[in-house]
């Protein structure tokens, strides 16, 4: 039988180490393009001003991607030492964008920081700039390749799966790489990392004009970041609705759950914009619906029905009754019995096979389960929903609260009265965490949307762990409890012992003497 206390050890360490990785590569992927702009200003204008905000905000970046890929190549090795029948299940799909990840991907990015950051005195501006951008260029390639690999988790593609080797097997990489939930994965996650770098910038700048220090080199840093800001919290915006179109055409079930959809409802669907979910009576109490909203958002049109988890629940039963007969059949090809008619009948299941494998959890042969138990595995068929509901809900909040943070800063930055807005600047300040509140519940509903699956609807998640101990997984999860906290302190520290510092100390007292001396026409420019 299935050990559910090792399996939900092997969930929550793979969390951990996912939720606390992705604190850090939000601010890599964004604050790269945010490098690119300033250097890009000092190399068309030749104004050292720029050539310092580059090395400024770069100091900060740099600790960043140290933790962030310290943390980072653990999770890899968790898929071999944690979740080995997964591997050895799909590694053959999943692995290869992984691998092109490691060997171009990651090698480009971390070949160009080392040489930002030491190329400063060697290079040319242009040479230096062009080093920034591939910088860039690598660290979404390498955004893009997991994406990738974790959007054929979503909506596994391109791949079929070999009864005489039990396995998952690749038979269009074109398929793989453009996975319509990968591509709108990619955007919408880089987007929300482009976000994450503006708020930060933008919330560092607002302290420094609110404390009056390094006011010229903090306003023109606040431009950047509201400019660039405003137009990625636009792109997320705008992909979270295509990202729930593409929810609506492949993961109903998570469509459903973020949604509290019990019952079908006549088309078009209402959003549910607050409630009270009820798993038990499965019914939303004090529900504000959006009417339409959710219609146009999963469907695209106002006649097609967003379906619920009733009816989603009695075309699981039938997958799982069908992938019994799949399992059956796949037993005779194994034992030898693979006639051309048997071959026919189990290439026309195997789709369902997935299913069927979640009476694993209830008996070894599958065959023989009961209908209690058969209703029991079409219950494990879905996520909780209270889970799935509110995160959703935390992540949406977050987000309209910057959208509008960002624009109001865009706005009175434009009109040069952005000093005066003191409510604002703390606002900007005390919005600093928001991107990543919702980045962290966006990874929520995502990851665990896709439950019960390692791989959806192929692969059960509580048969793709290692043989390992259930002490082995707590003796692991407290060393990288310890270690991970280590080294959030140590990046904390060195952070705001860079921001207490601020850009005066790239050149002692220059942006103080720069305050007093300032011409009109470089106060002006300070907007620019």
């Amino acid at each position: 039988m299935i050990d559910e206390t090792f399996v939900d050890l092997s969930r929550l360490q793979f969390a951990i180490t996912a939720l606390f990785h992705f604190l850090f590569v939000p601010l890599t992927l964004g604050m790269t393009w945010i490098l690119v702009i300033m250097e890009s200003v000092f190399v068309m204008t030749g104004r050292e001003i720029y050539r310092d905000m580059t090395k400024f905000w770069g100091k900060l970046f740099g600790i960043n991607f140290a933790v962030g890929v310290a943390t980072g190549l653990t999770m890899e090795f968790e898929f071999g030492t944690n979740w080995s029948y997964y591997s050895h299940y799909v590694g053959d799909v999943f692995g290869a964008p992984l691998a092109i990840e490691g060997l171009m991907a990651f090698f480009l990015e971390s070949t160009f920081v080392g040489m930002f950051f030491l190329g400063w005195d060697r290079l040319t501006r242009r040479q230096h700039l062009g080093v920034t951008f591939l910088m860039a260029v690598g660290t979404n390639l390498s955004a893009l390749w997991i994406l990738i690999a974790n959007g054929w988790m979503q909506n596994p593609v391109g791949a079929e799966f070999n009864y005489q080797t039990m396995r998952m097997e690749m038979t269009s990489f074109a398929e793989l790489v453009f996975n319509p939930v990968a591509q709108v994965k990619f955007i919408h996650t880089v987007s929300a990392g482009y976000v994450a770098a503006s708020m930060f910038v933008l919330g560092i700048s607002s302290y420094y004009i609110l404390k009056g220090r390094d006011v010229s080199f903090a306003k023109r840093s606040f431009s950047v970041a509201c400019g660039f800001g405003l137009a990625s919290i636009l792109c997320v915006i705008l992909l979270g609705d295509e990202s729930g179109y593409e929810v609506g055409e492949v993961q109903k079930v998570k469509l459903a759950a973020i949604e509290a959809e019990w019952e079908t409802e006549e088309a078009p669907a209402a959003f549910t914009l607050f409630g009270f979910p009820d798993s038990e009576e499965q019914v939303t109490y004090a529900a504000v619906k959006i009417p339409y909203a959710m219609g146009i958002i999963a469907t695209r049109s106002l006649d097609e029905e967003v379906i619920g988890i009733d009816d989603l629940e009695i075309k699981h039963e039938k997958r799982i009754r069908n992938g019994m007969l799949a399992y059956e059949y796949l037993e005779k090809l194994r034992n030898g019995q693979d006639t051309p008619e048997n071959v026919a009948t189990f290439d026309t299941l195997k789709a369902d096979l997935g299913y069927g494998l979640l009476l694993k959890r209830y008996t070894p042969t599958v065959v023989d389960a009961t209908d209690a138990q058969i209703q029991q595995a079409v219950k494990d068929s879905f996520p909780k929903v209270g889970p799935m509901f509110w995160s959703f809900r935390i992540m949406v909040g977050c987000g309209m609260i910057m959208l509008v943070v960002f624009v109001l800063s865009f706005y009175y930055n434009a009109h040069r009265v952005i000093e005066q807005k003191r409510w604002l600047l703390w606002a900007a300040v005390f919005s600093i965490p928001l991107p990543w509140i919702a980045i962290e519940f966006g990874w929520v509903v995502a990851e665990y949307g896709r439950q019960p699956w390692a791989i959806s609807e192929i692969l059960p998640t509580f048969l793709a762990t290692s043989s390992l101990t259930t002490n082995d997984l707590l003796i692991s999860i407290a060393g990288f409890i310890v270690f991970y906290t280590g080294l959030a302190i140590v990046e904390g520290w060195l952070m705001l012992r860079f921001v207490k510092q601020g850009p005066s100390s790239l050149h002692t007292n220059k942006y103080h003497f720069e305050q007093i001396n300032q011409q009109p026409n470089d106060e002006q420019g300070a907007n620019a």
